[in-house]
């Protein structure tokens, strides 16, 4: 693995916005950058991050099996009580998943460690999928790649086939987000595409338009049933919501399932390392409240069950606080997790995204911040796989 200094095609900026890649700038700052992209071997990924991957999705799985029979490790992840039974059938019934992405600490010299996995409202879609593969293809084109270079790169089409397989029939299929977050609007108009291209009629709905109709079902702002729904929205929110009740009864197909709740919060990190100590993939970890924890001594990275974008994560090294940026996630219960800061390449922390669709690796995105937390306003590099 390696960082590597490339200089920008020069018309990247105006093809991005012909293909309506609207989340590439933040306030002036930019999100792609196409300075460096990171080189990697083979071996690098298909043994440290396409294994691993697999590895711990099949120990994720096997955690919501257990979690679902236990009062006990639903309270502990924060689950509602009164909506317990709908999480557990979700899961008992087999609802599918369409996608996730592990978040790794990765250098090409040690085993990837998992600081979180995004198993409900995933970004960076489009730019992993298309965009990076755009990039390579045309630094190929220019000759400044070989021929042969490569990509671990199948997001694409593996999305277009998981929506197939999840709908085989074809069909209606609502699709939700806050409609003036720019980020998660360009991300759900994206996926809109890709359910297009599998055969479905895509609609879009604005998540506060949803309403629910005499007979307990949900109805969109045309008051359309809604009978399949992909929601960018997370499921702690949703699961809190006025409109959470009537969930069990509304008859409608959820993406992402509701047994992802298990797994989209931090909680899962403490309960993987406990059934799993010493694994190699995963960083040791503890909820807050358990005496366990001292084995991480001074130095530790304190997490809410639930946050995004970094927002309210602590680094404590060596008994001193890096501080909190404060997100509106600081309430509720939190986890630590062992101080392992990304790896620097030229002074850059880097954090890669390794992508599941249904049970499948899918590709890698990799995100470039000056400070230890990767942020909404970290970057977005390239990547290739060297011949």
């Amino acid at each position: 693995m390696e960082r590597l200094r490339f200089e920008p095609r020069p018309d990247w900026d105006a093809r991005a916005e012909a293909l309506g890649f609207t989340w590439r700038h933040d306030d002036g700052r930019p999100y792609w950058d196409e300075t460096a992209a990171y080189a990697f071997s083979l071996a690098e990924i298909e043994e440290d991050l396409e294994g691993p991957t697999s590895e711990l999705h099949a120990l994720c799985l096997a955690l919501v099996d257990e979690a679902v029979a236990s009062e006990r490790l639903m309270e502990r992840l924060e689950i509602p009580e009164g909506l317990r039974d709908y999480v557990a059938d979700s899961w008992k019934r087999g609802d599918p998943s369409l996608y996730g992405r592990f978040d790794f600490a990765y250098d090409g010299t040690g085993p990837a460690r998992l600081y979180e996995y995004n198993a409900d409202t995933p970004t960076s879609v489009y730019e992993t999928a298309v965009f990076q593969w755009l990039w390579l293809e045309d630094q190929i084109s220019a000759g400044v790649l070989p021929p042969d270079a490569d990509q671990f790169n199948s997001l694409h089409e593996k999305l277009v086939d998981r929506f197939r397989a999840i709908f085989p029939g074809g069909g209606f299929i609502h699709f939700s987000s806050d409609p003036d977050f720019v980020e998660d609007r360009q991300t759900v108009r994206f996926l809109e595409d890709l359910a297009r291209q599998a055969g479905l009629d895509p609609q879009f709905v604005a998540i506060e338009q949803i309403g629910l109709n005499a007979d307990g079902r949900f109805v969109d702002h045309e008051n359309w049933i809604i009978q399949a729904l992909f929601k960018l929205y997370p499921w702690e929110q949703m699961l809190r919501d006025d409109y959470a009740g009537p969930l069990p009864e509304a008859r409608v197909t959820v993406l992402e399932p509701a047994w992802k709740s298990l797994l989209s919060n931090k909680g899962v990190l403490p309960l993987l390392w406990e059934r799993h100590p010493g694994h190699p993939n995963l960083l040791e970890a503890y909820f807050e409240d358990d005496p366990r924890r001292s084995a991480l001594g001074d130095s530790y990275a304190r997490k809410p069950l639930f946050s995004r974008e970094g927002a309210n994560i602590e680094l404590v090294e060596r008994g001193i606080s890096g501080g909190v940026e404060d997100g509106g996630y600081g309430e509720g219960r939190h986890i630590l997790q062992a101080f392992h800061p990304p790896p620097l390449f030229d002074g850059q922390h880097v954090i890669v995204g390794s992508w599941l669709v249904g049970d499948e690796p899918a590709g890698i995105s990799l995100r470039e911040d000056p400070g230890r937390i990767t942020r909404n306003t970290s970057r977005f590099l390239p990547h290739f796989i060297r011949p």
